[in-house]
């Protein structure tokens, strides 16, 4: 396993619970870093008290902009400063045809996955900009490339990710601040293994490496594009999706 050096950085991870989030935040804290673990599922939160003198854990829900707020403030009370922010954090919604996808889960899927990664980058950057570091790695899907049917929100909410990851990236170019993206396929998270069987066996069906991606090879990705050897790339997409999607 390469090993990234993340010795005196302080990084958030959000959704950092459970899945590729917590893959992140243990390679992290393993490679050296403090690792601000943030997300709304308090008994997750309760799982990982103890783990490391390194390690804290905040109670934040993404899509409230306070909410945001206090847990950049518990960030910088406890480690003095931001250095990484990985926007892990989302929601699927159901699967269902455009037409008859309920209005009120699109809003959800869309507030959390795209609005809750603004406030979020909206609260940290000034901070980055302020020590003229920063290292930002947004969490897309290969269903933002591609989309993928009757998942009509996820896949609007995905694209977007893109796209704020390139308008960031470009408004940070000046700064040693890089803002990225990845495009992981179906991975072994809790998240998708929920999905309907069918829907499931359909978007494996795509992958030409004919497995789903191990939560280890993402959080290596995310890993080298939060480090600072990432010192160039910015405003880009990074491809994990076994095939499926070759740009």
């Amino acid at each position: 396993m390469n090993s990234y050096d993340f010795e005196n950085r302080v990084a958030i991870v959000t959704g950092g619970g459970q899945g590729i989030g917590l893959a992140v935040a243990e390679r992290m804290l393993a490679s050296g870093a403090s690792v601000s673990v943030w997300d709304r599922d308090q008994a997750l939160l309760d799982a990982l008290a103890g783990k490391s003198d390194r390690l804290q854990t905040v109670n934040v829900d993404i899509g409230d902009l306070a909410s945001v707020e206090n847990g950049v403030a518990a960030v910088k009370d406890r480690f003095g400063k931001i250095d990484v922010l990985v926007n892990n954090a989302a929601i699927v919604g159901p699967n269902a045809n455009t037409w008859e996808y309920p209005p009120q889960a699109f809003m959800d899927v869309v507030h959390i996955g795209l609005v809750g990664m603004f406030f979020c980058c909206r609260a940290v950057v000034p901070h980055m900009i302020a020590q003229n570091y920063g290292r930002i790695v947004n969490l897309s899907s290969v269903a933002g490339k591609e989309g993928n049917p009757k998942a009509p929100a996820y896949s609007s909410t995905k694209a977007a990710v893109l796209a704020l990851t390139k308008s960031l990236g470009k408004e940070l170019a000046a700064y040693d601040i890089a803002v990225n993206a990845v495009t992981p396929a179906v991975a072994k998270t809790t998240m998708a293994l929920s999905q309907e069987p069918e829907f499931l066996k359909m978007i494996l069906s795509k992958i030409p490496r004919n497995r789903m991606l191990e939560l280890t090879e993402a959080a290596s990705m995310i890993c080298f594009l939060a480090s600072a050897e990432n010192s160039f790339t910015t405003g880009a997409t990074f491809d994990l999706s076994g095939g499926r999607a070759t740009y």
